[in-house]
């Protein structure tokens, strides 16, 4: 197993396929400009064993805002058709490599899971080792997910309100420089361009290198030139929730456990009426 207990090499999740008790997910999920479907990426060609997260479906139906965190029930009911239990050792991983899986890594932690790994290098990483693959749709057989909710891995709106006034905890937006400075519009109508006052800017993609989690040593000098102090509380946020969970990963890696996930995200700040919005660097 990798030295990162939040990681685990291509080769180690090898060695352990078809053993009880682990559970694998692919969490793929793509922004419109990508021009790639996960659902029907996973039926021609998956990990053995494994299951679809659908990060469009999972969410709470009552919401209007994109991947919005569903309600304990929701997850719990999902996870369990999908052959999941919160005592599994769950692997996650996504088509790029680290893009979407940390989101289905923080998600299952903060309702309970005990043992979450993210697939270092993704499926590009497998399928470079030259590691089997199957095809299909696949037909889990639905378990017990028993959750225990955790309160304090997310950041509600009025909580952020407060950081960004009080200037504490941190705020890490993990958004491309360009958006975060409102030099590039947002890809979803009706919002603002820009970002909350006083927040840094650690674009998720400084924090991997070929689609694997960056070492210590690298993590921690993209955080200094972020402007953030990786031992300090941060509340991460991006444009719908997803990918602030590299930055929660890359923090939990350090050892910081006082991380926690803006969950509306840009798209729920920059639409409301009674939020303050900079721009620039």
């Amino acid at each position: 197993m990798s030295q990162n207990p939040f990681l685990i090499a291509p080769a180690d999740l090898a060695e352990h396929l078809g053993q009880p008790g682990l559970s694998i997910i692919d969490a793929s999920w793509y922004l419109p400009a990508q021009n790639r479907l996960g659902r029907p990426e996973f039926d021609a060609a998956h990990i053995p064993g494994a299951v679809f997260f659908d990060q469009d479906e999972i969410v709470d139906p009552d919401s209007n805002l994109p991947h919005t965190l569903p309600s304990p029930e929701v997850f719990a009911a999902a996870v369990s058709d999908l052959g999941i239990s919160e005592t599994d050792t769950i692997v996650v991983y996504d088509g790029v490599g680290l893009f979407t899986a940390p989101r289905v890594w923080w998600l299952l932690r903060t309702f309970g899971a005990k043992d979450v790994r993210v697939l270092d290098g993704g499926f590009p990483a497998w399928q470079e080792a030259g590691l089997p693959v199957e095809t299909g749709t696949g037909s889990p057989e639905a378990v017990t997910f028993a959750v225990s909710f955790d309160r304090s891995a997310i950041a509600s709106l009025d909580e952020v309100k407060a950081a960004v006034v009080g200037g504490r905890p941190q705020i890490a937006d993990a958004r491309p420089a360009t958006r975060f400075a409102g030099e590039a519009p947002e890809p979803r109508a009706g919002v603002r361009a820009g970002h909350m006052p006083g927040a840094f800017n650690l674009p998720f993609m400084a924090l991997s290198e070929n689609g694997r989690l960056k070492s210590d040593a690298a993590l921690r000098a993209a955080f200094a030139e972020a402007g953030l102090d990786p031992e300090a509380p941060v509340v991460t946020s991006c444009g719908s929730g997803v990918t602030a969970a590299v930055i929660n990963l890359a923090l939990e890696s350090l050892g910081n456990r006082q991380s926690a996930l803006y969950d509306g995200s840009w798209t729920e700040w920059g639409s409301a009426a009674d939020t303050p919005v900079e721009t620039g660097r």
